[in-house]
């Protein structure tokens, strides 16, 4: 009798355990800002774009267009696609050269392809074969060995996952071109498939953010995105979430639709705010034309362009995600290497007025002067890429009476007077860098 009270006693324990899951949707502010702050300091990521269509390479049987959506545009059935996966054998693949690169450009955390919609897996998932370890000849686990350099190396690592998939059966989306099934179950993908899979990933790689995608297909419910991101932050509290978890995203503006849409920060993709954001955002941007390899794509942006967006962003108050898209050999394509490399010099000299501050309402003057401030607002930084006769007028953000300015990466401070309600900054004959000057003031 007593060892049958005992087993029922551990029954309602367990129960009570698996069903006392905290809500995670009414965390405080108090308890998010605490939760976002090294996010919201970090400023600047790369997103790296990588899959098994980066084998094609944007062309396929000799059309182009498609890039990590070549399964889609070219309407390839779903066996024939799958071949590419026998043929990604990327073995000039180096986690530690690929966080060498990104910190050599000043990148502060990394988000990788986990799973894009084509539904490869490009981990050794438990749940698929249709993954890196299985249907490709690599055999060797990407996301261990680049989330162990990240660690390594000191830059948060995190994961992109599509909520659709072209691949599975049951999540094939109402109309789609690979429904090869007559009954697909959207539950089960979601509850058999989608979760687990997610939670495999937390636990095997401690990702510090999941940057979902695909999240329009009309299966896809705000109650389902706000189920996910408390599952998701059950497992892992401390984990952060974009908006395209549920169904708050306004369009490729990114910003949430409601109040209370699912997700800890917003997402403008290949555009950057016109004003201030009023909440967490993140604009992720390419360095050429597509996100995921392209051997005819050579239109990239220059070096100027990739710093005003980020002067232009941090100003605004938001981070700057900026993408790469490496070969099927495993290698980040050259310019885009050229390119952070180029921001890197610039931010080695100019990182006080990037990380850890905040944009406000004044966050610029003209088209050629941002404003960002120190966390504690005691600096004020007015960075510009553009001045007249080796001076800089600025009309709309004044230091204190009697106090010095300098420029980062100049030692003596600078010569400034006062010019009607204006202030006249001499600037030094010679400049610290390229591309973009910073001037500091209290």
């Amino acid at each position: 009798m007593k060892k049958n009270i005992l087993m029922i006693s551990l029954m309602i324990l367990m129960s009570s355990a698996v069903f006392a899951q905290k809500n995670y949707l009414e965390e405080s502010k108090e308890a998010k800002t605490k939760r976002m702050q090294w996010w919201d300091d970090a400023t600047f990521g790369m997103f790296i774009h990588w899959g098994i269509y980066s084998v094609p390479a944007g062309e396929y049987n000799g059309k182009g267009g498609g890039a990590e959506w070549i399964m889609e545009t070219h309407k390839i059935p779903t066996a024939e696609y799958e071949k590419y996966a026998a043929q990604f054998n990327p073995q000039q693949f180096d986690a530690k050269q690929w966080v060498e690169i990104a910190k050599n450009a000043g990148v502060k955390y990394i988000v990788i392809t986990s799973k894009h919609h084509d539904g490869f897996s490009m981990w050794d998932s438990k749940l698929t074969k249709y993954d890196i370890m299985d249907a490709s000849p690599f055999k060797r686990d990407i996301l261990k060995e680049l989330s162990d350099a990240c660690k390594a190396g000191g830059i948060k690592f995190a994961l992109y996952h599509s909520i659709m998939d072209w691949h599975q059966p049951d999540a094939m989306s109402k109309g789609s071109i690979h429904q090869n099934t007559v009954n697909p179950d959207f539950n089960k993908y979601r509850e058999e498939y989608l979760k687990p899979q997610l939670a495999e990933l937390i636990k095997k790689y401690d990702p510090a953010i999941l940057w979902f995608d695909g999240e329009w297909i009309p299966e896809w419910t705000e109650a389902q995105g706000k189920d996910l991101y408390n599952y998701l932050r059950n497992i892992k509290p401390s984990l952060i979430i974009n908006n395209r978890v549920g169904k708050g995203r306004d369009g490729m503006q990114g910003v949430k639709k409601y109040k209370d849409a699912a997700g800890d920060y917003d997402t403008p993709e290949q555009e950057i705010l016109a004003g201030a954001g009023q909440d967490y955002w993140e604009s992720c941007m390419t360095i050429n034309n597509n996100w995921g390899y392209v051997k005819a794509d050579h239109n990239w942006k220059s070096s100027q362009t990739l710093i005003d967006n980020l002067v232009d962003i941090t100003a605004k108050g938001g981070n700057y995600l900026l993408n790469v898209g490496p070969s099927p050999e495993g290698l980040i394509p050259g310019p885009s290497v050229e390119r952070l490399k180029e921001m890197g010099d610039w931010l080695k000299v100019n990182k006080e007025a990037i990380y850890a501050t905040k944009g406000g309402k004044t966050y610029k003057e003209g088209e050629h002067i941002r404003f960002t401030q120190s966390n504690n607002g005691k600096f004020t930084y007015a960075i510009f890429n553009k001045a007249d006769n080796n001076e800089l007028l600025l009309k709309t953000v004044q230091p204190k009476e009697g106090s010095k300015i300098y420029m980062l990466g100049v030692k003596e401070p600078l010569v400034w007077t006062k010019k009607g309600g204006d202030v006249l900054i001499k600037l030094p004959a010679e400049l610290p860098c390229k591309y973009a000057w910073t001037i500091k003031m209290m």
